[in-house]
């Protein structure tokens, strides 16, 4: 496991910054509400929610869209795990991850569940069967044995952690993800959704969040 945690800068606002890449961990304006409308809604979720759903995701960060989505899981009535792994190289404290989980009191009965089994790579419950894979994505995902039904690409701005947006990890992406599975994210970015559509995503440009005008959703053909 990495030895290398993630350094912090908190807002007034006390919402979490990387020192390294100097980017927010979630929208400024609700996180929340930008991990439903981004990663559940441009993933077509919970519609598609079915026993043995699998999400894979760029980025584990605070947490919130594992929380998120698993909570849609519990609400959409599926009783069964909902398998999640994500790709990480820089996790937060579990402190600093209560810390940032906080701000979403509407997450807290997950995030309590979540935080008391979290060992910093793995948390199996009873409707959650969640792998974090820490290190650079770029050599974990390759090695990875697992297809997504959906991938919530959510690292850094491409602006400011390029490596995680590059083409040869976008055809990972799509190597790893079902037939008409499915990939969204926060960025429009012309370089993501040209390496998404290389990849052999059907990639389309839909309304983003808050301030941010456009988000792309992708379709594995």
């Amino acid at each position: 496991m990495s030895d290398q945690r993630a350094e912090l800068t908190w807002t007034e606002d006390q919402i979490p910054v990387s020192d390294r890449f100097d980017d927010p961990y979630y929208s400024l304006q609700n996180g929340l509400e930008e991990t439903r409308h981004v990663f559940l809604a441009g993933n077509d979720l919970p519609t598609r929610f079915v026993p043995g759903f699998h999400i894979a995701e760029l980025g584990f960060g605070t947490g919130l869209n594992l929380l998120t989505a698993w909570s849609a899981w519990e609400a959409a009535g599926q009783t069964t795990p909902l398998r999640f792994t994500s790709f990480e190289a820089f996790p937060m404290a579990p402190d600093d991850m209560a810390r940032a989980l906080a701000a979403f009191p509407e997450m807290t009965p997950w995030a309590d569940r979540f935080l008391k089994t979290w060992n910093g790579q793995k948390c199996v419950l009873d409707t959650l069967h969640l792998e974090v894979n820490v290190g650079d994505a770029r050599q974990t995902l390759p090695t990875w044995a697992g297809e997504a039904d959906a991938w919530f690409l959510d690292g850094f701005s491409p602006a400011k952690n390029p490596e995680l947006w590059e083409a040869d990890l976008m055809q990972q992406v799509a190597e790893h993800t079902i037939q008409g599975g499915t990939a969204a994210t926060y960025t429009a970015a012309g370089f993501v959704r040209r390496g998404l559509s290389d990849a052999g995503f059907d990639v389309t440009r839909s309304p983003g969040f808050g301030r941010k005008r456009h988000m792309t959703r992708a379709v594995k053909q």
